[in-house]
């Protein structure tokens, strides 16, 4: 065949290249039936330097699925979730199965639009952030019959499996531990509230646990846009000119946390004495930081690594027994901006 043809490859272009029937091609291709070796080392080099590539979709109207697995997320700009992806990659690389990613911009409509495409291609399973979803999105998710496992978050009901952590009980956590240090005066600066449910979660667990000690927050910022370190200097700012006597600053997430604590640095503010600041997520960002941000671990690399184990047993074994909810547990690192008593 003429490198400048422009019609598509076909079995027969392979069976030509390689000197075996079409029959055999296929067979090889779809990794069915006995072949030799040098048969099929034959078939393969003839199809990678023809750069044949198979009909995976033509190849799955019998078994109607495609040996891809969507997973679907909020966003490629933040920090945490490109761990996720490689925790999920790292498992999928050993199978069959390949991830292909949807991105819904923290918009429950967006997510709809996004399962629907992606379970037109008939995926073998499915792997979505947050637990929250439209109606519609729901109704698919059941529908599909197919393994579906929700990421990041376990505080409530999954469609079929669950895998993250409880940001109520993060938030609760890190209540104490602030609690704990002595401190009482407090705010809290979150962005993507009205869209992240997780962190609206942590941030009714924060509240609960200081309620429960007769605490409240004295002032709130937030944010609608994404997680930035201008935008941690610039809420930082305005929260302590609205309220200087501020003991501590609790941020939704690393980002926002970092710039804060430039902010407070620039300023000549003794951290942790006069002020102490956590984040949440456990970002490598902080490494590099002039002091070690105080911050939760999100479990991000596991929980992609046990999605994606999820998936690839109930792919090979439709009726393995999996947990409903696997609830990892994150920790808290109190770096250098939470006093330790």
């Amino acid at each position: 065949m003429a490198s400048d043809d422009p019609r598509p490859l076909t079995l027969r272009d392979v069976s030509e290249a390689s000197g075996v029937s079409e029959m055999t091609v296929s067979r090889v291709l779809r990794n069915r039936g006995d072949v030799s070796h040098a048969t099929r080392e034959r078939v393969l080099e003839a199809a990678k330097t023809l750069g044949y590539v198979p009909n995976k979709i033509a190849g799955a109207l019998a078994s109607q699925r495609v040996n891809l697995v969507a997973v679907i997320i909020p966003s490629l700009r933040n920090m945490v979730f490109p761990e996720v992806m490689a925790g999920i990659s790292g498992v999928l690389e050993n199978t069959d199965l390949q991830p292909v990613v949807g991105v819904t911009d923290y918009m429950p409509e967006k997510e709809e639009r996004v399962l629907y495409e992606m379970l037109s291609w008939r995926p073998s399973g499915v792997i979505v952030a947050g637990l929250e979803h439209t109606e519609a999105s729901i109704a698919m998710l059941k529908a599909s019959g197919i393994p579906v496992v929700e990421i990041m978050d376990t505080d409530g009901k999954p469609i079929d499996c669950a895998v993250g952590i409880s940001h109520r009980r993060a938030g609760r956590e890190m209540a104490r531990a602030i609690l704990k240090q002595g401190y009482q005066r407090i705010g809290f600066l979150g962005t993507k509230m009205p869209l992240d449910h997780r962190a609206r979660k942590r941030f009714e667990g924060f509240t609960e646990a200081l309620a429960k000690e007769g605490v409240e927050i004295v002032t709130q910022e937030f944010y609608s846009g994404g997680s930035a370190l201008a935008k941690g200097r610039e809420m930082t700012r305005t929260m302590l000119e609205r309220e200087p006597e501020l003991d501590f600053l609790y941020y939704s997430n690393d980002m926002i946390a970092a710039g804060g604590l430039m902010e407070l640095l620039d300023q000549g503010i003794d951290i942790p004495g006069q002020i102490g600041i956590a984040g949440f997520n456990g970002v490598e960002l902080l490494d590099g930081l002039p002091r070690r941000v105080a911050t939760m671990d999100a479990c991000r690399s596991e929980i992609g690594t046990k999605a994606a184990q999820v998936i690839a047993a109930r792919v090979e074994n439709p009726e393995a027994e999996i947990e409903r909810i696997m609830e990892l547990t994150p920790r808290i690192s109190y770096g250098d901006t939470l006093k330790r008593r």
